[in-house]
């Protein structure tokens, strides 16, 4: 699985969910002026930009293991610290930060639990560290629609990881170190203007379903587009995807 894809291909994929799920994730860590944050897996730039926003670029970093996405993040106001490196790894010293988060990213670490650990060093005590995952094993991530189509027309296939269900990434937040763990759900509404506006962006195969999809034949590709066009109609139509979020004190 790769995200060598450009940043414009990954925000029409996944940033027109990403970016208004970041937006509540950063009043949920309670970002206040003042404060030098760090985005891991910063992708294009989807939290990254609400940080920004927040706290001015020049107390803004941000990391990510894909070249396109730290060119993309880089395209951003001048002044973000942006690199190209792993959550698992992170090239920042010790209580570097006020706070530190992934969104939504940990459940594409190689060691979830390696990154979160890192993002807990690199925050200063008693600051918040979060991270949140589409809750993919309850079919309330952005892609269950597609899913549910694969289910039926390729059930063989490769899936997502289902292991991110409720209670999971607070256990790795406390395996991790962190103190005064707590959770909840965020939940995302996009409205899409037809069906094709919705598909198209699955069709370059970006992420783990767009990977799947390009692997298809065209008779099944078209199946899966078929049963996914009888879910949702020819629009406009609303999709709510939902995410955990928790949080922890360094």
């Amino acid at each position: 699985m790769t995200f060598e894809v450009t940043g414009e291909a990954y925000d029409r994929f996944m940033g027109r969910y990403s970016r208004p799920l970041a937006g509540s994730f950063t009043d949920w860590l309670d970002v206040r002026a003042g404060e030098r944050a760090l985005d891991v897996g910063c992708g294009p730039g989807a939290w990254t930009e609400h940080l920004v926003q927040r706290l001015g670029a020049d107390r803004v970093s941000a990391i990510d293991p894909s070249a396109p996405f730290v060119a993309a993040c880089r395209a951003l106001p001048p002044g973000v610290d942006v690199r190209e490196g792993t959550a698992e790894a992170l090239p920042h010293e010790d209580d570097s930060f006020d706070v530190a988060g992934a969104c939504p990213v940990v459940h594409f670490m190689t060691d979830p639990l390696a990154g979160l650990k890192e993002l807990a060093r690199v925050t200063r005590p008693g600051c918040w560290v979060g991270a949140t995952v589409w809750d993919i094993a309850g079919r309330r991530a952005p892609m269950a629609t597609i899913w549910s189509a694969l289910d039926k027309v390729a059930p063989a296939r490769e899936t997502e990881s289902t292991e991110w269900s409720e209670g999971h990434l607070e256990e790795l937040f406390e395996r991790a170190g962190l103190h005064h763990v707590d959770g909840t759900q965020l939940a995302v509404t996009v409205t899409h203007a037809s069906f094709d506006e919705w598909w198209e962006p699955y069709l370059h195969g970006v992420g783990p379903i767009g990977e799947t999809i390009a692997g298809l034949d065209p008779e099944r590709r078209e199946q899966v587009r078929a049963h996914c066009h009888e879910l949702s109609g020819d629009g406009p139509f609303d999709l709510t995807a939902v995410a955990f979020a928790v949080r922890g004190r360094a």
